[in-house]
């Protein structure tokens, strides 16, 4: 993984193990040498990544309502294989990967960017699939709502009501999501929940979203 930066976050496995609720963080980057790897350590560092994933995880089960251990997606610890990633980052079981050429041909604040990157991904180590039938595009956009409420969107997202339709794309879904948890305090924690053994379709209802901002 020449390109890459490998951050791994063993939370499923210290969690079950010790019942706890302890959480370790490791941060490993191999790319030193490169432009990624150089920004990485001089705008980002290895010490804000731990402080980020520790506060990324607080956060989600806050906005999932898993205060309590035992509520939290548990299992054992990854094996994933380290791959080469092209760009962006991905999040495979417990391990999160970051395109060191992406940070570092990144153009504006990028540790603000990489933090949402973070809370973006360490939401789907946290969050149900409904034992795989959850579709990757809505837990893709869980994701993007818990960046959200994080406040580490990109500056290039629509506005609250903007967008043809709810499902357009991810900040157009991000945003009526967070309209939806305004309606029903703790609406994508109970959604999350479900999602737990299967995805029920139905929980979504028809609302008039877009008359709330007048659009």
């Amino acid at each position: 993984m020449a390109d890459a930066l490998f951050f791994s976050c063993l939370l499923l496995f210290l969690a079950a193990m010790q019942g706890t609720g302890a959480v370790d963080y490791a941060v490993n980057g191999n790319t030193s040498n490169s432009d990624g790897g150089v920004r990485f350590k001089k705008e980002i560092g290895a010490q804000n990544s731990l402080q980020t994933m520790a506060d990324a995880s607080n956060f989600i089960w806050n906005v999932f309502q898993q205060n309590n251990p035992s509520d939290r997606k548990t299992g054992p610890e990854s094996n994933t294989v380290h791959r080469k990633r092209r760009q962006g980052s991905l999040a495979n079981d417990n391990q999160i990967y970051v395109n060191a050429n992406y940070l570092g041909t990144y153009k504006g604040d990028l540790r603000r960017e990489f933090n949402g990157v973070l809370y973006r991904k360490m939401t789907h180590i946290c969050q149900w699939d409904g034992n795989g039938q959850t579709s990757v595009w809505l837990n893709e956009e869980i994701a993007d709502f818990v960046r959200l409420k994080a406040n580490y969107i990109p500056s290039h997202w629509v506005q609250p009501g903007q967008g043809d339709r709810w499902d357009q794309r991810s900040d157009v879904t991000a945003r009526f999501l967070e309209y939806y948890d305004g309606l029903r305090n703790g609406f994508v924690a109970e959604l999350n929940k479900k999602m737990k053994s299967g995805h029920n379709a139905g929980y979504f209802v028809e609302l008039d979203y877009k008359a709330k901002y007048g659009n």
